[in-house]
């Protein structure tokens, strides 16, 4: 692998593909930082409210780090994340909520499917690179911080429970669209999955690279929905 620890600025195939899977976790950070924050406001009640402001706070700051290695490879944090604004329009608008649970829970299975992306992806990384997004991503299990807030309410209200497992499926499908087009409009982050999943398509040569990550999201997707009591 090549090691781009230096900050010798984006002049190698390595340090630039970083570079876009940097970005890309810089703004989905952002993004659910400012879906957080509107669930924290409209929250049903303070403890919940106080809860979700904590989580959108640790949001920014899980984002410096990032950011930090960005500026390491000589990158600009802006034009990192800029290729990528209005990602998430299109399943916003697909996708609108009718209840705020629905709108939680519409985070939860959003930003756990785009979290395990980025996961998938930082395994063709370079070491520190793939450290600083393993260590956003994961610290703390920020993705699942919103599950003991929806689990409560769906233990207590079987009719929610139902509810909402239907909206998860229907989520999690618009949520792989969006991976799709991710792995279709930016060739850096289909070579990094690529090489993460090299010895596995060399032993199933027909198999898509589309369709290998789909499985594995949709995999830690079932084992999510199973941490909340809810079919997936």
């Amino acid at each position: 692998m090549i090691d781009v620890d230096q900050p010798t600025g984006p002049t190698t195939g390595a340090s630039q593909d970083a570079l876009e899977l940097l970005g890309l976790v810089a703004y989905t950070e952002l993004s659910s930082f400012g879906r957080l924050a509107g669930d924290a406001a409209h929250a049903p009640t303070l403890r919940q409210r106080q809860a979700l402001s904590r989580m959108a706070a640790e949001l920014l700051e899980r984002q410096e780090s990032v950011l930090g290695r960005v500026a390491e490879l000589g990158g600009d944090p802006e034009t990192c994340m800029a290729s990528f604004d209005g990602l998430f329009d299109d399943f916003d608008e697909r996708t609108r909520p009718s209840t705020w649970w629905e709108g939680i829970l519409k985070g939860y299975v959003g930003q756990g499917v785009a979290d395990d992306f980025c996961l998938l992806a930082a395994g063709g990384l370079d070491d520190r690179s793939r450290d600083v997004v393993v260590g956003s991503l994961t610290q703390g299990a920020r993705a699942d911080r919103s599950a003991s807030v929806i689990a409560e309410a769906a233990t207590a209200d079987p009719v929610l429970a139902a509810r909402l497992a239907l909206w998860g499926r229907r989520i999690v499908g618009e949520a792989l669209g969006v991976v799709g087009v991710v792995l279709a409009r930016h060739p850096a982050l289909d070579r990094l999955v690529a090489e993460v999943n090299r010895e596995e398509a060399a032993a199933s040569p027909t198999a898509t690279t589309q369709s290998w990550v789909f499985s594995r999201l949709t995999a830690e997707h079932t084992r999510r929905m199973d941490r909340l009591g809810l079919a997936a």
